[in-house]
């Protein structure tokens, strides 16, 4: 038996208009990036990470300045002490103090690896860019394609420590070779990312709506590819960063980057060598480790930060 609308209308009642929000069933809409930028902030890792860059970049900043020693400054009365209340870091055989050492060579390490990731990225974007965006074009476009390609791998090929003794035979070590250097085979990995997102990128709808209505093929890129691409190209940024840092402090390490008098990581750690069995484990330990702190601050944060831009992992 079926009840009457009378019978009914007991069961509901009218609501005012300041009440309907409160019933509103439609979620609020969030700005991609803010929704991205929430979930980035949900990873306590990545966000470890970032904090403890940070760290690390202030006081290489300040660092120095924070000790009434200068890094290069010698003291034959203060020589091989272990970390104490005076010398935070311990000194070295010179009697330098080891904590303005290691913030010194900070900015020699940061520097070199933020120079040549810089390079990494413009190179990598021109080439990448171009050479996917004229992929499939035609047969100048394909042939384009496949002399940046020959060029990439031969590069690729070519281990970055052979480059470096090349250098060395025709050029001064120090700081701007190590950039070089790093510079010379580093941006092929991003031009190989750049042009695997061009390929992808180029097939979508609006590019090939872009294409219909007169776009330029620099409009193209600069307004549609590189900014759909932005994403992993900044992901893939936060890992060069650290490979290139590790990389000068490995070669300053053998003796092939950067020379006295100016300090890295690495040449601390290759300065301390022949004095670790003797007891100084300061001289290693604290540039160790800002080393160890970087890449774990690197990778950490750009790990979080390729999961919150991969679309895949939206919720």
């Amino acid at each position: 038996m079926k009840a009457s609308s009378a019978e009914l209308d007991h069961l509901f009642h009218p609501i005012e208009r300041s009440q309907q929000a409160e019933h509103q069933l439609t979620a609020r809409s969030v700005p991609l990036w803010q929704d991205r930028l929430r979930k980035l902030s949900r990873n306590k890792l990545a966000v470890l990470g970032l904090v403890l860059l940070l760290v690390i970049i202030l006081l290489a900043a300040i660092g120095p300045s924070l000790v009434p020693y200068s890094s290069s400054a010698q003291s034959l009365t203060a020589t091989n002490l272990p970390p104490s209340g005076e010398h935070w870091f311990g000194t070295d055989d010179l009697g330098r103090d080891v904590w303005a050492r290691t913030w010194a060579g900070a900015r020699i390490s940061l520097t070199i690896g933020f120079a040549a990731a810089a390079i990494d990225l413009v190179v990598g974007i021109v080439v990448g860019g171009v050479s996917g965006y004229m992929a499939g074009r035609g047969k100048l476009g394909d042939r384009v394609d496949n002399v940046l390609m020959r060029i990439v791998e031969i590069l690729y090929s070519i281990p970055y420590l052979l480059v470096i003794i090349l250098l060395l035979v025709v050029m001064k070590p120090g700081i701007i070779t190590m950039i070089i250097a790093l510079s010379i085979t580093g941006w092929v990995g991003m031009a190989r990312v750049v042009r695997g997102q061009i390929l992808q990128l180029k097939q979508q709808e609006y590019v090939l709506a872009a294409h219909k209505l007169g776009t330029s093929h620099a409009g193209i890129i600069c307004k549609h590819l590189l900014p759909n691409a932005a994403g992993i190209i900044i992901v893939n940024l936060t890992f060069t960063i650290p490979a290139a840092i590790f990389s000068e402090s490995f070669l300053s390490f053998l003796g092939l980057g950067v020379q006295a008098p100016d300090a890295s990581w690495g040449t601390m750690a290759n300065d301390s060598l022949g004095v670790i069995l003797s007891g100084q484990w300061w001289r290693l330990f604290f540039p160790g480790l800002m080393i160890s702190l970087t890449m774990f601050a690197f990778n950490s944060f750009g790990d979080g930060l390729q999961d919150a831009l991969d679309p895949r992992s939206q919720q």
